[in-house]
């Protein structure tokens, strides 16, 4: 499954150099043959300590994680929406990515100029959003004329269809993302082909700098404001110092532990990233483990046992049995497949089980 993340923001706001640290965790493309060979593309491992565990206890070869796409696009200046710099380029490559990353600078330093004269993340987040929402509000009013003859005509479902799109126009006018809207199952349904920019997960990135004006650090009002929206329109928000994760990028993961120690940076912003990144597209991964290898399989939450099989093979959607399934804890606790059968800890599940986040699977079909 090949989910991607659009990485969005400002000039000067680090958006690079995070999609250029986000890269050290890129995965070998022969295992994923969505791969591309696009620079502005980068598929990475997504962090799971699990693998390991269930490879030791496997004795596997080798390990493959689950992976997603990050895509760096092109810098948004004020008037894309209207065509303005690579405007029509930058809302073209919102369009085909799932979920949008996007980085706002929480740092002062003089040397690094703030395309607006100063920095002000929640500024910065409303010159961003105020250009998707314009351009979906352009959409959804060309799709509502498109639609007028046929609802003239007594077309029901062009009827409905307007009723939905006039709901969700009404909301873009007052400055809202369509993401924010409740809409019921059946209207979500009818405005999914849309493929309106503002209706995709947003996930924001506060970019800090290792021994500058940080906001969150210094507890400024620009940090309470910014904090205030992500609660009041229950978002959320990663914090990374962009800096150092890539100046960290070719180091082994003892040695990047020594340099976050001196840094002040204990925690991996790019690990965290990364998972919440997955998380907010709704996936979860199971496993299969073995000699040979230990992988990580990524499926959508709520997916029934062929459902996740077709992740492996499509054959084993179509020709589906059983599964024989076993906890991640359970595996781990008494040591292998042999011993939770032997343990009465597997289990054998049909179509209509639906998949947990880190069982071990083993699939058999026809």
């Amino acid at each position: 499954m090949s989910l991607s993340v659009g990485i969005v923001g400002l000039p000067n706001v680090g958006k690079s150099t995070l999609f250029n640290a986000l890269t050290r965790s890129a995965v070998p493309a022969e295992n994923y043959p969505f791969c591309t060979i696009d620079p502005a593309v980068g598929v990475v491992a997504v962090p799971d300590g699990r693998l390991r565990s269930l490879s030791e206890i496997s004795g596997s070869e080798k390990i493959i994680p689950a992976a997603i796409e990050f895509v760096d696009i092109a810098g948004l200046v004020k008037g894309a929406a209207d065509g303005e710099g690579l405007g029509n380029k930058f809302l073209a490559n919102i369009r085909e990515v799932d979920m949008i990353a996007e980085v706002v600078r929480i740092f002062e330093d003089e040397d690094i100029h703030h395309v607006a004269g100063a920095v002000d993340p929640l500024a910065d987040i409303e010159v961003i959003n105020l250009e998707l929402i314009m351009a979906d509000n352009e959409t959804v009013v060309k799709r509502l004329g498109n639609l007028e003859r046929d609802v003239k005509r007594g077309d029901k479902s062009a009827a409905v269809e307007k009723d939905v799109l006039e709901k969700v126009r009404h909301h873009l006018d007052a400055g809202l993302m369509a993401n924010s809207l409740e809409l019921t199952s059946e209207e979500s349904k009818v405005i999914k082909g849309m493929h309106l920019l503002t209706m995709k997960p947003v996930l924001y990135v506060c970019n800090k700098k290792n021994n500058a004006f940080n906001l969150d650090d210094q507890n400024d009002i620009r940090w309470q404001e910014l904090l205030e929206f992500f609660e009041n329109n229950n978002t959320e928000y990663v914090v990374v110092d962009a800096g150092v994760e890539h100046e960290l990028k070719d180091l082994e993961e003892n040695e990047k532990t020594e340099f976050r120690r001196e840094y002040g940076t204990l925690d991996s912003g790019i690990d965290t990233l990364i998972r919440a990144s997955y998380d907010l597209l709704g996936l979860i991964s199971f496993f299969t483990t073995g000699e040979k290898e230990t992988h990580a399989w990524t499926i959508k939450e709520g997916s029934t046992g062929p459902e996740a099989g077709a992740a492996i093979h499509t054959d084993f959607k179509d020709k589906y049995i059983r599964a024989q399934v076993i906890s991640f804890e359970d595996f781990v606790q008494y040591g292998g497949t042999a011993k939770c059968r032997d343990a009465g800890r597997l289990r054998t599940e049909g179509k209509e089980y639906i998949v947990k986040d880190g069982e071990v699977i083993e699939f058999m079909h026809s």
